[in-house]
């Protein structure tokens, strides 16, 4: 992929340079934003929420109160490479240099949309290396395959730094300057003195990037495999598939998906998986109330409830207790089911609380139509029951017309090719914690 022209509009320039990366991308960001400053951050550590993954309350929020993530994610893939002591465990060093180049970032850029929001989570093979295991509190296996239908990658690195800033050039330059190596380093972040570097502790073994926001996802599909040739995907829409998403009703609140005993509490668990989709197959087959069918509920093309990309639904997808407590009547009926629905059957607890908190963005990594999926909840088993739901298994089982990939929501248009399980800790232990919880030992 190259950088777009000198007519490219603001975002998707923004959205071109972090998805090219490098020094180049910095430099031609750097060219044109140079009149636009990027609010920096604070030296008051006590200012940031305990929670890493604490973002909404700095967050915008839309006309219906739904949270706006920042428009530019970027996900740093890394295994450890520090000092380490015995048996490959981080020294007390490792985490003072980790600490302060994450403080440095903190220092660099207001915790905002206009800024930059991040967490640093750890997998379980990073935990693997200590002696003692998880604590019970802790529900976080390996990564494992949770569909019959893909074989996906699973991603097992050490730890995954996700970021999201409105202002992809700051991603670039936390890329740029903190994984550096060599004299020729950047000492400053913007404005910042650089006081430690990631690349003292860590090496990348991946970078994938993301987006969402409304005209994104069509200011981006020319090209792109996967999606066809017209430009179908509307303006309005914030996802590739056309529609909104990520309704305040129908999401965990930090509280909730938040470990709450424990050494680890504060903490929460972090699934993230990588989709590749096939929207010519989508945009190609389904008119649009084939699209609502199988996204939200045959229930809701039926009654016309989607105006458009789904504006109208305010802060709720409208997939009520009614709608998926009758999904075997449904599918008896219309011979499809919706995505919405079936996860709906999982996602919520006794009282009626949303279990999973999702925050997922487009990409057009390799120049390929994709999702980046970070799902946030107590314990990983909890994202497992969802997707169990979603799989649908029951409802093929029973309905000859409903196939694993075939009018079983939107199977049919993405597919699965990494997954990932990580562990968030809060704030005070996010630089190399123990398995117990302890900061790492003197060595």
């Amino acid at each position: 992929m190259e950088l777009p022209g000198p007519n490219a509009s603001r975002r998707r320039f923004l959205k071109a340079a972090l998805t090219v990366g490098g020094a180049s991308a910095l430099s031609a960001c750097l060219d044109r934003f140079s009149e636009e400053p990027i609010p920096q951050g604070t030296d008051d550590p006590t200012s940031f929420p305990d929670r890493q993954f604490a973002w909404n309350d700095s967050l915008e929020r839309d006309d219906h109160g739904n949270v706006v993530l920042p428009e530019h994610h970027l996900f740093v893939y890394l295994n450890y490479d520090g000092e380490a002591g015995s048996e490959g465990v981080p020294t007390a060093t490792d985490r003072e240099q980790l600490e302060t180049a994450l403080r440095t970032i903190e220092r660099a850029y207001e915790w905002s949309n206009r800024g930059v929001v991040f967490d640093l989570s750890y997998s379980p093979a990073y935990f693997d290396r200590f002696e003692e295991p998880l604590p019970d509190s802790v529900d976080l296996p390996s990564p494992e395959r949770l569909t019959p239908v893909d074989t996906p990658t699973l991603d097992e690195q050490d730890a995954l730094l996700h970021l999201a800033s409105d202002r992809s050039d700051a991603l670039l330059a936390i890329e740029e300057t903190l994984f550096a190596t060599g004299d020729d380093a950047p000492d400053t972040l913007n404005g910042v003195d650089v006081a430690g570097r990631l690349s003292d502790v860590f090496t990348v073994d991946d970078r994938r990037t993301g987006f969402i926001g409304p005209g994104l996802p069509a200011a981006n599909q020319d090209g792109v495999a996967g999606i066809p040739d017209n430009g179908p995907v509307p303006e309005e829409s914030p996802l590739f598939m056309g529609f909104k998403a990520a309704f305040a009703g129908n999401q965990a609140t930090e509280e909730y998906v938040t470990i709450s005993t424990g050494p680890f509490a504060g903490s929460t668990t972090k699934h993230v998986a990588r989709l590749r989709q096939e929207l010519d197959k989508w945009y190609g087959e389904n008119s649009h109330d084939d699209m609502v069918s199988k996204l939200f509920s045959p229930r809701h093309a039926e009654s016309g409830a989607v105006e458009g990309v789904g504006e109208n639904l305010g802060d709720h997808s409208g997939i009520t207790d009614e709608i998926y407590e009758r999904i075997t009547e449904t599918a008896e009926e219309f011979g499809v089911v919706g995505h919405a629905e079936k996860a709906a059957r999982a996602n919520r607890d006794a009282e009626g609380n949303v279990r999973t908190l999702r925050r997922h963005v487009e990409s057009t990594d390799d120049d390929t139509a994709s999702l980046q999926f970070p799902s946030l909840q107590q314990g990983i088993s909890e994202f497992n029951a969802v997707q169990e739901a979603m799989n649908g298994t029951d409802i093929v089982a029973e309905n000859p017309a409903i196939k694993p990939r075939v009018k079983n929501g939107i199977f049919r248009y993405v597919f699965v090719q990494n997954r990932g399980n990580f562990l968030v800790p809060p704030r005070s232990l996010r630089a190399f914690p123990t398995s117990t919880g302890d900061a790492p030992a003197e060595q």
